[in-house]
C-alpha cells in the first residue's frame, strides 16, 4: 500500500521524501522492522521509540513516523542511510491507530464491530456473546482477555485490549474468514492510549464502574473519564447500551452520539431482568416478559446476561431465539468455576481481583448456601494498584467466615509486604480469622484441610490464568490441577 493512503486522516505530515513509496509493513517494535516497512515511534512508560529509529532503519525501514523531529533526525543520521521519509505525527500513537487501520483497508468497517467497557464482567459478556452468536449460525470474532478467536480458531490473548496492529490485523483475519461479528473488550488503558483509534463500533457496551486500575490512571475521576471517551466516541449510527443500575451509567451516555438503549435489574429500563430462584446449579431469571434458566450464577451474572441478551436484540435477534441461546451457555473460563469434591466440599475459582468483584463473588455464594461455612483465599497482583489492598480485606472480612490470604502474581513486589498491605485492611476480629500463607499451592492446601462438611472455598484472583509471576519468573500454576490432585488424595 502507498505511504499517502496509510497516513491519511491519522493528523501526520510528510517533512521529507516520497508519499507515493509503497509499504510493506508497519511496526512500532525496530525488531520487527523489515525492508520497506513504516516505523513509528512511540514514547512508553518504559522506553521512548524515537531511541530505537536507527535499528528500524538498519533492518530496512523505508519510513518513520515520529514526534520528536530533533530525537529523530538524530537518530537518522546515526543510520547513515540517506532517502528516508520522514512523517511528523500530532500523538503517534493515535498515527498508529489510523494507519493501521488503513493498512489493512479498515476492516472494522465490514463488520459489526461491539465493544465494552467496565470494571467487571467484559470477559465474561464478550466470551458468552461469541458463543451465543455462533450458536445462532453466524460466524464471529472474539477479542478478550482470555483469548481471541476468529471464528473457532482461538490463540491466547496477552492484554485486555491488543496494540492497534494486533486488533486490526486480526479484523482483517475475521473478514477474510467470513466473520460478520466481532466482540470486543474495551479496557480504560486502550481507551486512553488510542489502541481503539480509527475502529467503527456498531454497539458499545457499559457494564459497571468500581475501583481498578488506579495505580495507572490516579484518580477515579480520571478512570471515569477513559471509560466515558469510548461512547463520547461512538457514532450517530452505534448503539449505545448501559447499565443504569450503576450511579454511572447514565454519566456515561451525556456526550454520546449513539442511540441509547438501557437495561437495569432494579429500574424500569428497556430490557430488565429478575433472579426468581438460584442454587450451584444456576438460576432461572425473568428477563423482559420470559422465564429463561441458565447455569451461572450471581446476581453480577444476571447483568452480563442482561447485557448479552440486550445486544443480541439491539442487532435484530428474535427475543425468544435470543433466550434459547441464552440459555445453552457455559460460564467463561475461570469464573464462578465449580469443583466438588469429598465432605462435599465446594471449590470456587473465580477472576474476583478488584473490592466489587470479589463482593459480588461473596455475596453470590452466600446467598446460595448461607449455613454453610465458606472460606475466601485471595491475594492482590504485585506492581499494581496497592490501594484495593486494604478494601479487598475488610470486605472478605465481612462475608467470609474465614480468610486464607496468599500470594497472587507478585511480580517484583515482595509477597509478604503485599499481604502487609492486605493486613492492614482488618481489625482483630478479621485477624484472628485469617491465616496468610504465602505460597498459593500450600494455601490451598490448607483451605481444603480445614474445610468443614459442605463447605465452600472462593479461590479468588488467578480464574482463566494457569500461571503465576513471581519476580520476572512465569511459572506454570494452574488451580484446577491443584484443586484435582488435592482432592485425590483426600
Amino acid at each position: 500500500m502507498k505511504l499517502d493512503s496509510i497516513i491519511k486522516d491519522s493528523g501526520s505530515v510528510i517533512t521529507s521524501g516520497n508519499g507515493s513509496i509503497e509499504i510493506s509493513a508497519i511496526c512500532c517494535d525496530s525488531r520487527k522492522a523489515v525492508p520497506g516497512s513504516l516505523f513509528v515511534a512511540v514514547k512508553g512508560f518504559a522506553s521512548d521509540g524515537h531511541d530505537f529509529i536507527a535499528g528500524a532503519i538498519d533492518k530496512g525501514a523505508a519510513a518513520i513516523v515520529y514526534g520528536d523531529q530533533e530525537a529523530a533526525e538524530r537518530q537518522v543520521i546515526a543510520s547513515g542511510k540517506d532517502g528516508i521519509v520522514m512523517i511528523k505525527a500530532e500523538s503517534a500513537r493515535y498515527a498508529l491507530a489510523i494507519m493501521a487501520a488503513n493498512f489493512y483497508d479498515n476492516p472494522s468497517r465490514k463488520l459489526t464491530l461491539v465493544g465494552i467497557t467496565g470494571t467487571n464482567g467484559k470477559t465474561t459478556t464478550v466470551t458468552l456473546l461469541h458463543r451465543m452468536f455462533t450458536a445462532m449460525g453466524y460466524s464471529c470474532g472474539l477479542l478478550s482477555t482470555i483469548a481471541n478467536y476468529v471464528g473457532t480458531k482461538g490463540t491466547e490473548a496477552i492484554n485486555t485490549t491488543s496494540d492497534p496492529l494486533t486488533i486490526n490485523s486480526l479484523l482483517d483475519e475475521m473478514v477474510q474468514a467470513g466473520c460478520g461479528y466481532c466482540f470486543m473488550e474495551v479496557s480504560s488503558i486502550g481507551v486512553e492510549q488510542e489502541r481503539i483509534a480509527g475502529l467503527e463500533f456498531k454497539v458499545g457496551i457499559f457494564s459497571n464502574l468500581t475501583h481498578d486500575h488506579l495505580d495507572y490512571h490516579k484518580t477515579f475521576a480520571e478512570y471515569l473519564r477513559c471509560k466515558k471517551l469510548f461512547f463520547d466516541n461512538l457514532s450517530p449510527e452505534a448503539y449505545a447500551i448501559t447499565n443504569i443500575d450503576d450511579r454511572n451509567g447514565m454519566v456515561m451516555m451525556q456526550n454520546t452520539k449513539a442511540q441509547v438503549v438501557t437495561y437495569s435489574c432494579r429500574k424500569i429500563a428497556d430490557h430488565t431482568c429478575r433472579i426468581i430462584e438460584q442454587s450451584f446449579e444456576g438460576m432461572l431469571l425473568r428477563i423482559d416478559d420470559r422465564e429463561s434458566w441458565s447455569c451461572l450464577i450471581g446476581m453480577h451474572n444476571a447483568y452480563n446476561l442482561l447485557a448479552i441478551y440486550t445486544t443480541a436484540v439491539t442487532l435484530g435477534a428474535d427475543p425468544q431465539e435470543a433466550l434459547i441461546a441464552l440459555s445453552s451457555l457455559r460460564p467463561a473460563p475461570g469464573r464462578l468455576e465449580n469443583i466438588r469434591g469429598p465432605r462435599d466440599i465446594s471449590v470456587i475459582i473465580d477472576y474476583a481481583h478488584t473490592p466489587d468483584a470479589l463482593e459480588n463473588v461473596l455475596r453470590t455464594l452466600r446467598e446460595i448456601a448461607p449455613d454453610h461455612e465458606l472460606i475466601c483465599l485471595f491475594g492482590c497482583g504485585g506492581d499494581r494498584d496497592k490501594t484495593k489492598r486494604p478494601e479487598m480485606a475488610a470486605i472478605a472480612q465481612k462475608l467470609a467466615d474465614r480468610i486464607i490470604v496468599t500470594s497472587d502474581n507478585s511480580r517484583t513486589e515482595r509477597t509478604a509486604d503485599i499481604m502487609a498491605d492486605i493486613k492492614a485492611g482488618m481489625d482483630t476480629a478479621g485477624r484472628a480469622k485469617s491465616l496468610f500463607i504465602e505460597d498459593r499451592e500450600e494455601a490451598i492446601r490448607t483451605a481444603i484441610m480445614i474445610a468443614g462438611q459442605g463447605a465452600t472455598i472462593l479461590l479468588a484472583g488467578k480464574g482463566h490464568e494457569t500461571y503465576q509471576i513471581i519476580g520476572t519468573e512465569k511459572r506454570h500454576f494452574d488451580e484446577r490441577e491443584i484443586v484435582t490432585g488435592i482432592f485425590e488424595t483426600l
